[in-house]
């Protein structure tokens, strides 16, 4: 019933004082001006101007749609300039999680580097989505994901960052460190500290221990690396990590790696979006961003 039109129209009745001055600013004639509002009036069923007054006046109603036009016209304009933005590749939403809980230490940089260029981009990190980033990926709640468990989807993309090789982590003193590389079967009698996400997720048990049917004597969890790092350097069991995620508890004496099997074990790491923002030029570039930063601050990687 009430039409964008209507509250400009208003608006400009308002500022110019006369249906004359209004219907200038509308690019309206006079008697088209008159009619439209006569119309809205009509379409109501109560008076908008108080036609007696000079310069003219507003009933309650007229006042109450221009205090709808001071809310709703302004947003409605930043709307559309961000819009035109967006389609110029300039400005849009980046919200990002991070299914792999490591890769905070170079993913932070990569974001420092990221915003000068595209300042006009609203980039977020967010925690609220755990260990299952994903599914809120799909419906839009997130832009773009780091994982390492890409899906074969037509609705999502995923681009590959950088190889980085899987190690196990234990305290020094452990039976395992020093040992040239880890078998599967060294494991059977270990306590294993994960982060808290499904088993046939965890790298270590897909493509290690499950293959030769090795099961772990207990397993224990940890959402934060740091966390988990302690309790393996504390000797409360072992942990499998990117090499590059344990390098400062190792040049410190804390831990010590071994490889996962005599070839080693590698694996790779994935920015997933949307399949729609294939192309879109801010998302694009934050994932070569993110790529050199990555090659920049981390030790041990490959393309």
């Amino acid at each position: 019933m009430i039409e964008i039109r209507h509250l400009r129209t208003l608006t400009a009745l308002r500022e110019a004082g006369t249906l004359a001055g209004a219907a200038i600013r509308l690019h309206l004639t006079q008697s088209a001006l008159s009619h439209q509002i006569r119309s809205l009036e009509e379409r109501l069923g109560l008076p908008l101007l108080r036609r007696a007054r000079r310069p003219l006046r507003f009933t309650a109603a007229g006042e109450r749609l221009l205090t709808l036009a001071d809310r709703l016209l302004p947003a409605l304009e930043i709307t559309r300039r961000e819009l035109e933005r967006m389609g110029a590749g300039r400005a849009g939403r980046l919200h990002l999680a991070i299914e792999c809980h490591s890769c905070f230490d170079w993913l932070m940089p990569a974001m420092d580097a990221y915003r000068p260029r595209w300042p006009e981009v609203e980039i977020d990190l967010s925690l609220a989505y755990g260990f299952e980033p994903l599914p809120a990926l799909a419906r839009g709640d997130l832009d773009l994901v780091i994982t390492v468990d890409p899906e074969e989807r037509d609705d999502l993309r995923f681009f590959p960052l950088f190889r980085h090789e899987a190690v196990l982590l234990t305290a020094p003193g452990h039976r395992l460190a020093t040992r040239p590389w880890i078998e599967p079967m060294d494991l059977a009698a270990e306590t294993v500290i994960t982060y808290p996400v499904p088993l046939e997720r965890l790298d270590l048990y897909r493509h290690f221990l499950r293959p030769a049917r090795v099961e772990p004597r207990a397993r224990r969890t940890a959402e934060l690396t740091a966390v988990l790092l302690q309790l393996v350097a504390s000797g409360r069991g072992v942990a499998a990590l990117p090499r590059w995620a344990a390098a400062a508890f190792v040049a410190r004496g804390s831990v010590v790696a071994r490889p996962l099997g005599r070839e080693a074990m590698w694996a790779t790491l994935y920015a997933g979006i949307r399949s729609e923002h294939g192309e879109t030029a801010y998302i694009r570039d934050f994932i070569e961003t993110a790529r050199r930063t990555a090659f920049r601050e981390l030790e041990g990687i490959r393309p």
